[in-house]
């Protein structure tokens, strides 16, 4: 398999475990230790952060519904090494009631092809995406 098709695969897993609500099927596209630098969460790394991963996406599917649109700028290649980057566009809508609300976000995913073949992360880090200020 073509190595960036193989990363939009993974990319397609992680966007439809968010569709559908399954932390596990987002956490299996993580490497089994990863560094997790999410904006607004502590920073997790190596076997902490898939189970610190998993536990913020069980809590934010139980109360909520979510759809998440992914936006790639770039999936740039570098032998066994990989990165990607551009914008994860996340509605959440409160199972309970209320307005959805969208949060967008720039991220950058660093990849590392595993001795297996497939594409894992090894890296990720995003912050809000914020409106262009014209002076």
């Amino acid at each position: 398999m073509d190595d960036t098709y193989a990363i939009n695969v993974a990319k397609t897993e992680y966007r439809e475990g968010f569709n559908t609500g399954d932390a596990e099927r987002v956490v299996s596209v993580f490497a089994p230790e990863f560094t997790d630098n999410s904006d607004g969460r502590p920073s997790r790394y190596g076997k902490d952060a898939p189970a610190k991963l998993r536990g913020y996406l069980e809590d934010l599917f139980a109360d909520n519904q979510t759809h998440l649109n992914i936006v790639i700028a770039a999936i740039v290649l570098a032998g066994d090494l990989a990165y990607d980057y551009g914008w994860h566009e996340l509605t959440i809508t409160p199972r309970n009631g209320g307005e959805p609300r969208l949060v967008r976000k720039r991220y950058l995913e660093l990849w590392r092809k595993q001795k297996n073949g497939e594409w894992r992360i090894i890296r990720y880090i995003d912050n809000d995406d914020l409106p262009d200020v014209v002076d």
